[in-house]
């Protein structure tokens, strides 16, 4: 899914309407006993490090969404019944959390006391007026320190209707966030034709983390995995892994404002090619991640590349098709050579020594480790990730659907870059802090990954070109 900012997703003017939990809703979850499924380590992190940012001062929405277009004027009726079955669907959507002193409980609501608020908002002519009301209520309604924390919206014209769903991280990946257009779709078109709803049962998130917990609560800090991550950070100077490269920041600054790089990186050709040449080396996200080495090492002069991988945790088929935050980061090391094959060599055995390590929540492993990680930004480390969206139910149609996945760009000091394989090539988005120097510096890292992707494989073609000689 093409990922972009509520301001570059083709928003435009229509009938808004809203969904939220009703009010009984609201109310019967206001005296539910606690569940006694813990959250997540990455959903309490994420919690905490929100609650300490605002306790700073600095209101920083860190939602995440997904838009799309259903054909003409929606049936309001069936889009209500397909988004509460939809919620349905996904315990963890029914979820939430109650501080006790300094402890995190959460309590979940039945099916039966599931009940969404429809309310019509009004008329909008001016799509940037529009714009403006959307990412304002979406920084309410999803708010990390709130419940709800999850809004539905629909824009209603008389040829299409566009969908926008707005959530807390702590209930949503980029995952889920894929397969809602199709799902939802389903459900709606299931509903105005008055066919029978198709769809398998899917495993609950809070399940998950109850497991999840249980697992990582079961080692202790002699844990290889608590070894391999503490000698890491030590070479990292005590700290997780920040992007090399100056970004014109002042330390001990001001959180800065960011701004958002998102663009198509090459075509379905070039992408193709790309995977070929990496395959032997184990695939794209490889090839991302030695170009990256080799460009930070041109661009900052670093001798070494470190970076926090982030993988999916959906070990088990019970969790394909389930909402929830499934995701750990193993962190890799890449001498940065000035040879390709070698960087791509680097990578390869790195990702294949580490990746285990995503499978305990980094924010257990630092409590076992006992440094004092006090969040002072929602971004704990730079990121590039790389996903392959292709076999994502639906996403031949993301384009004609406009469908798009949604990140709300606010303050950060760290660089978070996304690069998706798409039907119709490579998508690379990039939220960055909002300087000259930073923006410079993003702009030359995308070129030069464009360059990389595109000349890497030209190279196998020059090869075989050559004449053979006796």
């Amino acid at each position: 899914m093409r990922i972009s900012d509520i301001q570059r997703c083709e928003v435009r003017p229509g009938r808004l309407v809203e969904w939220t939990f009703s009010p009984a809703t609201i109310a019967a979850a206001a005296v539910l006993p606690p569940d006694p499924r813990p959250p997540a380590y990455i959903q309490e992190s994420h919690i905490r490090t929100s609650r300490s940012v605002r306790e700073g001062g600095l209101f920083v929405p860190t939602w995440l969404g997904t838009a799309f277009d259903l054909p003409g004027r929606a049936d309001l009726d069936a889009l209500e019944r397909a988004l509460r079955g939809w919620t349905l669907r996904h315990e963890t959507l029914r979820s939430g959390f109650r501080w006790a002193g300094d402890d995190m409980h959460r309590f979940t609501l039945g099916e039966d006391d599931v009940s969404l608020h429809r309310e019509v908002v009004g008329d909008f002519a001016d799509p940037g007026a529009l714009i403006r009301y959307l990412q304002d209520r979406f920084d309410t309604a999803a708010d990390a320190l709130g419940w709800p924390n999850f809004i539905y919206a629909a824009v209603v014209r008389e040829d299409s209707t566009s969908v926008y769903m707005a959530f807390d991280h702590t209930n949503v990946d980029a995952y889920s966030l894929q397969r809602i257009p199709d799902e939802i779709h389903g459900l709606y078109t299931a509903d105005v034709t008055e066919r029978p709803v198709v769809g398998r049962a899917v495993g609950s998130y809070v399940d998950f983390c109850e497991l999840e917990r249980a697992n990582a609560d079961g080692i202790d800090d002699t844990h290889a995995i608590v070894a391999r991550w503490r000698e890491f950070i030590g070479r990292c100077d005590g700290r997780l892994p920040e992007f090399p490269v100056d970004l014109g920041l002042q330390p001990g600054g001001a959180l800065p404002a960011q701004k958002l790089l998102c663009e198509p990186l090459v075509d379905a050709d070039a992408a193709a090619a790309f995977e070929a040449h990496c395959r032997p080396y184990g695939g794209s996200l490889v090839g991302v991640l030695a170009a990256t080495s080799l460009i930070v090492h041109e661009l900052g002069g670093q001798p070494v590349y470190r970076t926090v991988v982030p993988f999916h945790t959906r070990l088990k088929s019970a969790w394909s098709d389930s909402v929830g935050w499934y995701v750990g980061g193993a962190p890799i090391e890449v001498p940065t050579v000035r040879d390709w094959t070698g960087a791509l060599t680097a990578v390869r055995a790195e990702l294949r020594a580490n990746r285990s390590l995503a499978r305990i929540p980094l924010a257990r492993v630092l409590r076992l480790l006992g440094e004092d990680f006090r969040p002072t930004s929602p971004d704990m480390y730079s990121i590039i990730s790389y996903v392959d969206a292709r076999l994502t139910p639906g996403s031949a149609d993301w384009t004609q659907k406009k469908a798009y996945g949604l990140i709300r760009v606010s303050y950060g000091d760290q660089v978070c870059a996304w690069v998706n394989r798409l039907h119709e090539g490579l998508w690379f988005a990039c939220r960055y802090p909002d300087t000259d120097v930073a923006r410079k510096t993003v702009r030359q890292y995308a070129e030069g990954l464009r360059d990389l992707i595109v000349s890497a494989p030209a190279r196998d073609r020059s090869r075989v070109a050559e004449p053979a000689f006796s």
